[in-house]
C-alpha cells in the first residue's frame, strides 16, 4: 500500500515521529505540495494524507488507485467528500485532538487583553518602572474577569472546556449552539439566542464550526449589537468573521478589543484590514499546534488508517 503525505510539515516540523505510519505501508513524505504538483505526487497513491492541500473532484477522479484520504485536521472542507464518495473513497478526519490547547490559547488571548503582559514587560525593560516614583506602575487598563459575562458561540468540546475554565475565573456564561444539551450542573450558565449573547456578554468567544450558516456570522450588524466595552475572541475559523467589518468596528469604537488566531485566508494578504486596526491582537493560527495536541493528531490519524486497513471505519466523514 502506497501512502503519500502531501503536506506533513505543519503537523511534524521535526519534533514528532512518523514511525507508526511507516508500519502501515510504503510512505512518501512531502513537507508541502504546490497546486501544480498535487496530481503528479498523488498518481500512484492508495492513500493520501493531507492537511491543507486541496483535493478537488477533478484531482480525485484522476487518481485510479486512491482508496482512502486522511485529513490531518478536524475540518475537512479541503476535500471534495462527495466526489470521493462517488468513487467509494473513504475520507476521515481527526476530531477533538486540540480541545485543551485551543481552550488554553483562548484564555491566553483573553488574559493578554486584560493585563497587557507583553506591553508592561516591554515598559519595564525600557526603564519606565525604574524611573517611577511609585512602587507599582501600569500604562494600560487592568481588568478582572470575575463577575464578567462570557458569551460562547458554539458549545461543542472546545466551547465546553472554555466554559469550565471561565467558571474557575468566577465568570458568568451564556451560550448559543445548534444543539442545546443539558448543562444543569453549571450554576453560572444559561442558554440564549445569538442576539442576546452579543448584547449581554462582556467577552464573546467564537467556537462554532464553519458552515454556510456561520460564514460571516460576525459582521457589521452583529458587531453593533455588542457592548462598546466588549471583547471579541475567535479561535475557530476565520470566515466566521467579516474582517473589514471587524476592523471598522475596532477603529470606530463599536467594540473595545479583539483577539483572533484565525483569518479568512491563511497565510493572509499583507493588506488585511485587521493588521492596522486598533486594539487588535492576532496570532498565526497556533491554537492547535502545541506538541501535545499534534502528537494526539498524529496518533488518531494513524489509527484511522490502521482501522481502515483492518476493514473498520473510524472517523469517516463521507459515509
Amino acid at each position: 500500500m502506497k501512502i503519500v503525505v502531501l503536506d506533513g510539515y505543519t503537523l511534524n516540523p521535526g519534533d514528532l515521529s512518523w514511525v507508526k505510519l511507516f508500519d502501515l505501508g510504503e510512505v512518501v513524505l512531502h513537507d508541502r505540495t504546490p497546486a501544480d504538483k498535487i496530481k503528479e505526487r498523488s498518481r500512484d497513491a492508495d492513500v493520501l494524507i493531507t492537511n491543507k492541500t486541496p483535493l478537488t473532484e477533478e484531482t480525485i477522479n484522476d487518481l485510479p488507485h486512491l482508496k482512502y484520504i486522511g485529513v490531518l485536521a478536524t475540518g475537512y472542507n479541503i476535500v471534495d467528500t462527495s466526489a470521493a464518495k462517488r468513487r467509494n473513497i473513504i475520507v476521515t478526519n481527526v476530531p477533538a485532538y486540540s480541545t485543551m490547547s485551543v481552550a488554553q490559547l483562548t484564555f491566553a488571548l483573553l488574559l493578554e487583553l486584560c493585563h497587557h503582559v507583553q506591553k508592561h514587560s516591554d515598559s519595564v525593560m525600557e526603564g519606565k518602572w525604574a524611573e517611577s516614583v511609585d512602587f507599582s506602575n501600569w500604562d494600560f487598563p487592568l481588568i478582572e474577569l470575575s463577575g464578567k459575562t462570557l458569551g460562547i458561540i458554539g458549545f461543542g468540546n472546545i466551547g465546553k472546556k472554555v466554559a469550565d475554565i471561565a467558571t474557575v475565573f468566577g465568570m458568568n456564561i451564556i451560550a448559543v449552539s445548534r444543539h442545546e444539551t443539558d448543562q444543569s450542573e453549571r450554576k453560572n450558565f444559561r442558554w440564549a439566542e445569538l442576539d442576546e449573547v452579543l448584547a449581554q456578554a462582556d467577552i464573546v468567544s467564537i467556537h462554532c464550526p464553519l458552515l454556510p450558516e456561520t460564514k460571516g456570522l460576525i459582521n457589521a450588524e452583529s458587531l453593533k449589537k455588542m457592548k462598546r466595552s466588549a471583547f471579541l475572541l475567535n479561535t475557530s475559523r476565520g470566515p466566521v468573521v467579516v474582517e473589514p467589518d471587524l476592523a471598522d468596528a475596532l477603529n470606530n469604537g463599536i467594540i473595545a478589543c479583539a483577539a483572533i488566531d484565525v483569518l479568512s485566508i491563511e497565510p493572509p494578504a499583507k493588506d488585511n484590514p485587521l493588521f492596522k486596526a486598533k486594539n487588535c491582537l492576532i496570532t498565526p493560527h497556533i491554537a492547535w499546534a502545541t506538541k501535545e495536541a499534534r502528537g494526539r493528531l498524529m496518533d488518531i490519524a494513524v489509527n484511522n488508517l490502521a482501522a481502515f486497513i483492518n476493514g473498520k471505519r473510524v472517523n469517516v466523514v463521507n459515509q
